[in-house]
């Protein structure tokens, strides 16, 4: 048997494993790192978070991947070249992050790693006949694994896709198996990029579970900014919103998008919310002059209202029910406030801190989980193809040297 394979298998059969999960989001602010401790698999699944960091972007790699990021058109020599690289430079931060915990690379099970979206297309938006939905990843697993020494699971979303689905959003299946609670209704939601959520209710029945995006979280904030003010990266506490006023026409142009009017489930991404969307917006409310601060309090009421109505859509027969956080978006006290403001039946927002997940860190464990069912799980254990949850295990497997 090669000596992977028995390890997989040995792995498979103990009672925890010690799996890495790795998360690079749109935002490209940095690489999650995750070290958790799973037991079993399914809904027994329980996961200790040991260890958590974001490792920091530099200029040079958010500048690679803007150059051929949610482009319909891009340089396919530097995508080539892109994927070995980034999976090369993931494995050397996952290197100085066991060198900084003082963990062996040998105690380590697996790595989860989901590698950096380029570009998601499901069917809806491309509208091409003969072709369903696609998504593309780069950072190339085998060269994470050699660099890393450990085995590495990888580009889950394409397994979703030939299941079945659309490639996302792939919290459902994570957030169902650590979440699901027989005494509260809750809603999981996560404000990237792009902003989802997974509806929980307390029946735990998994026919009536169901995940899907909403629309823009963070990424037309974050773009605006990076774009016109040198230096930042983001709105730092709402501080740039905060002393605009909304635009009433621009917001009313920015809700117009068929995307809004689809039902749940769905996915989207920033091929489709983006600069661009936000000057074709201007152009049609004739809101060209309007000043930066006005522009980004627009858009932080414009995520805010859309995120909003979706929580009130999948929450107006549930009854009593819980929201919980996660992502960039919870370190905007204005979208925060807003979203209160707009969901009267909330009178909190919990983050997933409660639940014993650090908000920050729930993609990268969600995607370590993802890994700890493809070693241990069985595809049985949870799925919903009527609402786009195939039943299946997800993770491409590459080996070390």
């Amino acid at each position: 048997m090669h000596k992977y394979i028995e390890q997989i298998f040995i792995s498979s059969k103990k009672e925890s494993r010690l799996i890495i999960g790795l998360m690079s989001g749109t935002s490209l602010d940095g690489l999650d790192v995750a070290l958790c401790k799973i037991s079993n698999s399914g809904i027994k699944t329980k996961v200790e978070l040991l260890n958590f960091t974001t490792v920091d972007y530099d200029d040079n790699y958010k500048n690679k991947i803007k150059a051929v990021f949610a482009q319909q058109k891009t340089d396919l020599e530097q995508v080539t070249l892109l994927n070995p690289w980034v999976g090369t430079l993931h494995g050397a931060m996952v290197n100085q992050c066991l060198a900084k915990w003082k963990v062996a690379a040998g105690e380590i099970d697996v790595i989860a790693s989901h590698g950096q979206t380029i570009y998601h297309c499901p069917a809806h938006q491309h509208g091409i006949e003969d072709f369903g939905n696609g998504t593309l990843q780069i950072g190339d697993s085998c060269h994470l694994a050699v660099k890393t020494g450990i085995i590495t699971l990888a580009d889950f979303r394409q397994k979703h896709i030939a299941a079945g689905g659309e490639g996302a959003p792939l919290a459902v299946y994570g957030d169902y198996l650590l979440f699901s609670s027989p005494q509260e209704n809750r809603v999981l939601l996560n404000m990237g990029g792009i902003a989802n959520l997974t509806y929980l209710p307390k029946s735990t029945d998994p026919s009536v579970v169901f995940s899907s995006d909403i629309g823009p979280g963070n990424t037309i904030m974050d773009a605006y900014v990076q774009q016109h003010f040198s230096g930042l990266h983001y709105d730092k506490d709402s501080e740039i919103a905060r002393k605009g006023e909304i635009n009433q026409n621009l917001l009313n142009a920015l809700k117009i998008n068929n995307f809004f009017l689809m039902a749940m489930p769905k996915t989207t991404g920033p091929e489709v919310f983006n600069l661009a969307y936000l000057q074709r917006a201007q152009c049609a409310s004739n809101t060209q002059d309007l000043s930066h601060n006005d522009i980004l309090a627009t858009l932080n009421r414009f995520s805010a209202e859309i995120i909003a109505l979706a929580i009130n859509q999948c929450t107006e027969k549930l009854g009593q029910f819980s929201l919980y956080a996660s992502g960039g978006g919870i370190h905007n006290p204005l979208l925060m406030e807003h979203i209160l403001s707009l969901a009267p039946q909330i009178t909190i927002i919990h983050n997933t801190q409660v639940l014993g997940i650090e908000p920050d860190a729930k993609e990268a464990v969600l995607f370590a989980i993802l890994a700890n069912e493809c070693l241990a799980g069985h595809a049985e254990n949870f799925g919903n193809p009527a609402q786009g949850i195939p039943k299946t295990t997800m993770g491409k497997i590459s080996f070390p040297i």
